[in-house]
């Protein structure tokens, strides 16, 4: 089924191309720190030139999950060319977003470096017009068991005696890879989980035993196989060229599989030979098809006739481009996106600050998913119609449901199903959030108070698979994901709860986000019930049943009065009926216009909204501060363009590629910074629900932009404005 497209045009037509952007560099990034990120959506790698000449890249996986539940590296590769063609006067590294590729040149000597979009494969593309020498050196760090201890343990959250359990007192350990010996032609290595913290992790958690679920930790094999043309081996970790030649293909093969070694070694070999009989040019073809495809199906240029307003333009249309350009590198492989630093974390060992001299398997947060970070990099994938990206997180979130409703009914002995805050890819809680010495507790009471009655993730997942189906209206989506997730997150709503004396939903105890950790009737909770349970009520009846449908209606009739306060004497809304206990910076009331929009431009009582959003508490930028998607949401044109502009012109200063954000709140590169300034953005130019549909709700007059965007119904919004003007035409 195709796309139908809306056409807004105007009288002159603007001229970027997503090329104006690419990122060039003239000198060498001499370490980690001085990196460009490229990937296909599985496999990634940090790219740089040392200061002597050699081509150094780290190999990343999204699914190279350790025993303990750690997203590591595969290792590093360098790769050296003699005689040395380094003359720093003539050197090019350039990021080619158009065809995913990074280019560089060191004179006479060009490499063409690229993450192949249709298949696992990273290859470097060597040519000179004098013949060369070739040396690849393959660097691994994990050589040997060892302790992780002190701070270098905050890259493990809810393992170890230092966490926020201190109850944990398991011994962390990193264990080493395996090098293959006596390789021909190759060099192999991997990473093989011997054992797993899964069995331990259900079982302190109550919940062994209660489903069939296979151990996804235990003997899962990562690694690479790496090979080129005309190398062979002088050590273990070494190829060299049998002899100077004009052209090198150097090919890095990276698998992920469960099983023995022998099956991983079997199946790599299987892989690689497959990759390698495919005609090279077909493969490039194919590979800069994608990315134009992926270019061309969403985007945003904007300018301004002012030089100072083209300047800010300019940097938000950078960062836009690049945030969606390392969404795509990550975000089509085994596992979601990692908020604190996606694949593309390397080395502190150059680091200023906190935490540095750490390897390139350290993040802060450890490998859990937190849903308040995870989820701003699928909103902006929606909008963008990058709906392959999305896929992996609704798969790891329909692969949880059955122990989620275990769990549901092993704690509280109801139906239904609610999802931890922090959790493990397979659905527990971190040991150290829930606690491991259970002395005293209930079954399901969690030892962190952060996120004891903090339930959001399966509501606000619940909308957006809701949107995802109105964006694409796939019938499987619907009756497979759609229907039995959303179903389960209301009959947990539905059940949870006693009704009050005013037959309500009594919602206590109750947090109001990790914010307001005593409350009593929260309007997160409220107002996300009501959203997604009326969206269900809309589908066709043939798909829900009448008895889903009525106990739908009966929910949405049961939820009491969204919460209202008194602030410099206007009505504007509370983040509960009762709340104490302050103990973070969110703004839970204004989850009523973002993520659940029941307040936004063209919408009733949108002065209640905006006094609400000019009477908040926090008023922080940057990270997942959502400040800026409210704003655009509710037409505060110049705050949500403030906003963006900041966070679009702030990284990490101690990186050089300009969308490594962070650390913030979190790690670099940071995905919530990025992606809330993105979404935000896209809410500027474009908002919906249902059938309805506001253009440019936000947009400053000074701004010309180019864009396209996807919407409801299989449609995609493409226009042109200019010099305040927009004429639009219709063609479906």
């Amino acid at each position: 089924m195709g796309f139908g497209i809306l056409f807004f045009e105007s009288v002159t037509a603007q001229t970027k191309t997503v090329s104006d952007y690419n990122i060039l560099w003239t000198t060498p990034g001499i370490n980690s720190q001085g990196s460009m990120p490229i990937g296909n959506g599985d496999i990634g790698a940090n790219v740089w030139v040392e200061g002597n000449g050699d081509l150094v890249f780290y190999i990343s996986k999204t699914d190279s999950w350790s025993e303990i539940g750690g997203l590591l590296k595969l290792g590093r590769v360098r790769i050296s060319i003699s005689p040395n063609p380094f003359i720093e006067k003539t050197f090019a590294q350039e990021l080619k977003l158009q065809n995913g590729e990074i280019d560089i040149s060191y004179g006479d000597t060009k490499i063409r470096f690229w993450i192949d979009a249709n298949l696992p494969v990273i290859q470097t593309d060597i040519s000179s017009k004098t013949p060369v020498q070739v040396k690849v050196t393959y660097e691994n760090w994990r050589k040997e068991k060892r302790p992780i201890i002190g701070e270098e343990a905050k890259s493990v959250w809810g393992m170890g005696p230092n966490q926020v359990s201190k109850d944990c007192c398991t011994e962390i350990l990193q264990y080493p890879d395996t090098v293959l010996q006596h390789q021909k032609d190759m060099i192999v290595s991997l990473h093989h989980n011997n054992y797993s913290i899964f069995d331990e992790d259900l079982k302190i958690q109550a919940l062994h035993g209660l489903i069939h679920m296979s151990d996804p930790l235990l003997h899962r094999n990562f690694g690479v196989r790496i090979s080129g043309t005309g190398l062979s081996n002088v050590a273990d970790t070494t190829l060299v060229s049998t002899k100077a030649r004009n052209n090198f293909q150097i090919q890095v093969f990276p698998l992920t599989m469960i099983g023995s070694i022998s099956s991983w070694k079997r199946q790599i070999v299987e892989q690689s030979s497959a990759v390698q009989a495919l005609a090279l040019q077909s493969r490039i073809a194919a590979h800069i098809k994608w990315w134009r495809n992926f270019w061309n199906r969403s985007y945003i240029f904007i300018s301004a006739n002012d030089s100072i307003e083209n300047a800010k333009a300019n940097i938000v249309t950078r960062g836009y481009i690049l945030q969606r350009y390392i969404n795509a590198c990550s975000g089509r492989g085994n596992s979601p996106i990692k908020f604190n630093g996606s694949i593309f974390t390397v080395d502190t060992y150059n680091r200023k600050g906190n935490y540095s001299g750490y390897d390139a398997d350290f993040r802060l947060w450890g490998g859990c998913y937190w849903w308040q970070n995870t989820r701003f990099a699928y909103w902006s994938s929606l909008l963008s119609g990058d709906f392959d990206l999305m896929k992996p997180l609704f798969k790891m979130y329909m692969d949880a449901l059955p122990l989620r409703e275990a769990a549901t009914k092993k704690y509280y002995h109801h139906d239904g199903a609610f999802f931890p805050e922090t959790m493990n890819f397979w659905g527990t809680y971190a040991d150290g959030d829930y606690g491991c010495n259970r002395d005293g507790l209930a079954d399901g009471y969690t030892s962190n108070p952060y996120i004891r009655y903090y339930w959001q993730s399966g509501l606000e997942l619940a909308l957006m698979m809701e949107d995802y189906y109105s964006f694409t209206k796939r019938p499987s989506f619907a009756k497979y994901t759609l229907l039995p997730f959303v179903s389960a997150i209301l009959t947990f709503y539905d059940q949870h709860w006693k009704r009050g004396n005013s037959g309500k939903i009594l919602f206590d105890p109750a947090h109001s986000l990790e914010t307001y950790h005593t409350a009593t009737n929260p309007l997160p909770e409220i107002v996300g019930i009501k959203v997604v349970a009326e969206k269900m009520l809309q589908l066709p009846k043939h798909l829900t049943g009448n008895t889903r449908r009525r106990q739908w209606r009966k929910l949405v009739k049961d939820l009491p009065a969204i919460p209202t306060r008194i602030a410099d004497g206007e009505t504007v809304l509370a983040p509960a009926q009762q709340y104490s206990n302050k103990a973070n910076s969110e703004n839970p009331e204004l989850y009523a216009v973002f993520p659940y929009r029941l307040y936004g431009v063209g919408k009733p009582h949108l002065t209640l909204a905006i006094n609400t959003f000019n009477a908040r508490m926090e008023k922080a930028n940057g990270g997942w501060q959502q400040n800026a998607i409210q704003a655009a949401c509710l037409g505060l044109t110049e705050e949500a363009k403030n906003m963006i502009i900041q966070n679009f012109s702030n990284w990490d200063s101690n990186f050089r590629f300009p969308a490594f954000w962070g650390p913030n709140y979190d790690w670099t590169p940071d995905q919530c910074h990025g992606n809330v300034s993105v979404l935000a953005l896209q809410r500027m130019l474009l908002q919906y629900d249902d059938d309805k549909l506001v253009m440019m709700p936000s947009w400053p007059k000074e701004w010309n932009v180019k864009f396209k965007l996807a919407g409801p119904d299989m449609k995609t919004y493409q226009g042109q404005y200019k010099d305040g003007k927009l004429i639009k035409k219709t063609d479906l």
